[in-house]
């Protein structure tokens, strides 16, 4: 039987605890004794009409939460919708409905769709514990989904979620979108892509993530340039006026549970195939989009290590596109090193706008497979050939038209000024002997950049000097380090030392293309 005690009120906890409910009552609050709460426990917190579930931590300091109060973490209050100080009523929680279904996956059950829709309605309601979350992601990566399965799961994620419909604005045309599955340091090519297919007239509403794991997302390098958190209905008015937008996701609601399985997996660096296309597509089709690019990169020290690893991904990736009516075309991407020169919002957003001002030092790299993604989406509008839709980003990007959209839409989200400067603390890292850039490991440079700062000090990372294949003698310049503050510089350079990320070696040690290292174009 559950007990309840009506005599407690909200207190605001100023903690972050990062897509999880947390209550807190004091060890000495008479509901803990009368209902044997434990440190842990699930509970239910009720309170004028609403409700939550929460997991509970039990404290011993009055400054955090007095003995007839209920302390909510940052993120129960905003579920709980309840102002502070209000009645408040706890009770031991019911198991989630879908508990038996994740008992059977942890058995290495397959499970259908009902199951997972029972299961995905439960994580978005946020009624299972980051313990019960983790035990989901293991379970599905140790007992890998089968195709069906990736496909029910991202039905199961689409349904709980908002879907947007931009039927009505492009009226039978296709609603554009372009992705990379990540792990490329810089790569910043979504900042590119949407205006030049923009300024060609398509419809690309873009919603991007913000770095978890990584120096920068496509959120943070934009959110240099522009607002980000954008309110659905304004999203929605901005890229009826400009036809396209560069966003955060996160306001959208598009596929609540998945948000919450993320910050799950990153911490565990599970990131399996199943997850992943259910992920990816389930944000894509709630996002309105008929239509998808998808980059898929890979390299030594990129997510996907192989050709025949990306391969299968691929064959994942459109066999649950086909099925849930997204056209899907995949593009198997030079992975080796990072695109661009800058990591971090900053170094990277300086990099975008020189590609679309077609600056003389602008990296070639970053614009080149700018442009092969962004002809590969203008090739879904029907009025233009195949093998036509490079040529075309060409003329958009190097007439001016690209950067002209690009402002058009920064001016519309929320212009927030001039492009800062990068972080004034530095540190150059240079070759230890004479050779040439035979190898760059994109995790060590990725870490080396969050050590630096970023994403949270914005103008922090890293500066590269050189990509693989450049010549260099000893002493020279292969990055600098940028930071805003000694003690992260500190920890950068330390990494930075022990270990540089870049191989050095003879020109006749790198292979002189792609196909070489494993994949292909």
């Amino acid at each position: 039987m559950n007990t309840v005690l009506s005599s407690l009120h909200i207190r605001r906890v100023g903690i972050d605890t990062w897509r999880e409910n947390v209550a807190f009552l004091h060890r000495s609050c008479p509901v803990v004794r009368a209902a044997g709460f434990q440190a842990l426990a699930k509970v239910t917190v009720r309170a004028n009409g609403q409700s939550i579930a929460a997991v509970l931590n039990v404290v011993d300091d009055e400054a955090i939460v007095g003995p007839l109060e209920l302390g909510l973490s940052e993120e129960a209050f905003d579920r709980l919708g309840v102002a502070a100080g209000r009645d408040v009523t706890v009770e031991h929680a019911e198991p989630p409905p879908s508990i038996a279904a994740l008992h059977r996956k942890i058995a290495g059950e397959r499970l259908s769709r009902d199951d997972l829709v029972a299961v995905m309605r439960d994580i978005a309601a946020a009624r299972y514990s980051k313990i019960e979350l983790a035990a989901f992601v293991v379970a599905t990566n140790q007992f890998e989904l089968d195709r069906d399965e990736v496909l029910h799961l991202t039905e199961a994620m689409i349904a709980v979620g908002r879907r947007i419909d931009w039927q009505h604005d492009v009226r039978g045309g296709p609603v554009v979108d372009k992705h990379c599955i990540g792990g490329i340091p810089g790569n910043r090519t979504s900042m590119l892509v949407v205006p030049i297919v923009t300024a060609h007239g398509m419809l690309c509403p873009k919603t991007s993530s913000r770095a978890i794991t990584s120096p920068a997302g496509t959120a943070d390098t934009m959110e240099v340039l522009a607002e980000v958190e954008l309110p659905l209905e304004r999203l929605q008015q901005i890229v009826r006026e400009t036809r396209g937008c560069l966003a955060w996701g996160g306001t959208a609601d598009l596929s609540p549970a998945d948000d919450i399985l993320i910050s799950v997996e990153r911490p565990l660096a599970i990131d399996s195939p199943g997850q992943m296309v259910a992920s990816i597509l389930s944000k894509k089709i709630a996002a309105g989009s008929t239509h998808l690019v998808l980059d898929i990169p890979v390299g030594p020290s990129a997510k996907v290590r192989s050709m025949p690893e990306a391969q299968r991904l691929k064959k994942l990736f459109e066999y649950v596109a086909q099925r849930l009516g997204l056209q899907l075309d995949a593009v198997i991407t030079d992975g080796r090193q990072p695109i661009g020169r800058g990591i971090g919002p900053v170094l990277e957003a300086h990099d975008v706008m020189q590609v679309l001002a077609n600056h003389p030092d602008a990296p070639q790299d970053l614009r080149q497979k700018s442009l092969h993604l962004a002809g590969r989406v203008i090739e879904f509008d029907p009025d233009v050939r195949g093998g036509d839709g490079w040529r075309i980003a060409r003329d958009i990007l190097d007439s001016g038209r690209a950067l002209a959209q690009m402002n058009a839409i920064i001016d519309a989200q929320g212009r927030r000024g001039a492009i800062p400067d990068p972080a004034p603390l530095t540190f150059e890292v240079t070759a230890a002997a004479d050779g040439v850039v035979i190898g760059i490991d994109n995790l060590r440079l990725a870490r080396i950049a969050r050590l630096a700062g970023a994403p949270q000090v914005r103008d922090a990372g890293v500066w590269l000097a050189r990509k693989l294949g450049d010549a260099v003698r000893q002493g020279e310049l292969l990055y600098r380090l940028h930071a805003h503050y000694d003690t992260d510089l500190s920890f950068a350079r330390r990494m930075a030392e022990q270990g540089s990320g870049y191989r050095i070696g003879r020109a006749e040690d790198m292979p002189h293309d792609f196909a070489r290292n494993g994949a292909a174009a």
